[in-house]
């Protein structure tokens, strides 16, 4: 009798601990426990700690409510300026009603992850390029609105959506690049223009306090000079003052009067040969003297007249016969 007493309590106390080890569960800190009982949801949310289930009847669901970081594929897509890009973000998100999260979606991590591929296209496409670039928190906010919207419905809060990378085409980029190598230039031109006009205002009073003391010139040349020579040079630049010209071309003397040339007489006719004023100066004699002297031919024979008669043809025959 006393035996089959102790069995049957041993048998109880196994059937106990058995009981026990089917029904204890363990949730953690970050984690909130759904009850089935008969695949039918329990009201009753359980709490981090130790709980019980009853085994075979009830099955206890756990679900996760940290923060998810997400990764979101890199989706290629045109942008509103026609420029392809391919753009990946992140998504950070939370399980915030864990009984929507695991009986109104079936895996609700696969559709955020779908709601995020799907807004960052059209995001791309809503977008321009610029906005890609430099406007990211404006498009993080967009695209966290977009995704947040269905995503209430199924007890997940969108934490933050990032923008993590933009790709661009090698010919974009460098177009890009050859943009922004102007904008330097001319912001270079600029300011290199600006120097000068700074400098050369520097200038402008300087030279106006040296215009008051001209020593001051001379003092700034043998600067000049020291400076140079500490360099060691075997060849000394010395600049040669232009005052000093400007004084020297002062106190040269103007270049004397040459004597004034004579107009000659205006020649007679080719045929005429010199006229009487021309004969009268080159002889010395008085153009009076020679109103009556015959004029000379060419060939220094004197004649009665201006003109020569000229041979007629038989004369000429004759000539030649003889």
């Amino acid at each position: 009798m006393v035996e089959e007493l102790l069995t049957a309590a041993i048998a109880t106390g196994v059937a106990a601990v058995v009981y026990v080890g089917a029904a204890a569960r363990v949730v953690k800190q970050y984690e909130r426990g759904l009850v089935f009982r008969f695949g039918r949801l329990r009201e009753e949310v359980r709490g981090p700690g130790f709980t019980t289930i009853v085994p075979f009847v009830e099955r206890l669901r756990k679900v996760n409510m940290q923060i998810v970081t997400l990764p979101v594929p890199a989706q290629e897509g045109i942008t509103r300026d026609n420029v392809t890009v391919r753009v990946d973000a992140v998504v950070y998100f939370k399980v915030v009603d864990p009984a929507s999260a695991i009986v109104a979606v079936e895996d609700y991590r696969f559709a955020v992850s779908q709601m995020a591929q799907t807004s960052l296209r059209s995001i791309i496409g809503k977008s321009d390029l610029d906005d890609l670039l430099s406007n990211r928190e404006m498009l993080n906010q967009g695209l966290e609105l977009m995704i947040d919207s269905p995503a209430v419905g199924w007890g997940v809060q969108i934490d933050r959506v990032e923008i993590k990378d933009v790709s661009l085409p090698e010919t974009m980029k460098r177009s890009m690049a050859r943009q922004a190598e102007a904008d330097r230039e001319r912001r270079a031109r600029v300011i290199n223009a600006d120097a000068e006009l700074q400098a050369s205002h520097k200038l402008a009073e300087a030279a106006e306090v040296m215009s008051e003391q001209p020593a001051a010139l001379q003092l700034r040349l043998l600067h000049t000079i020291v400076a140079v020579a500490a360099e060691k040079n075997s060849t000394l630049v010395l600049p040669f003052p232009v005052e000093l010209l400007r004084f020297l071309e002062r106190s040269a003397p103007p270049p004397a009067a040459g004597p004034a040339r004579e107009k000659p007489a205006p020649a007679g006719p080719a045929s005429e040969g010199p006229g009487r004023a021309e004969v009268a100066d080159a002889d010395g004699l008085d153009a009076e003297e020679l109103e009556g002297a015959p004029v000379p031919d060419a060939l220094g024979a004197p004649v009665d007249g201006l003109m020569l008669d000229a041979p007629s043809p038989e004369e000429e025959r004759e000539g030649l016969r003889e």
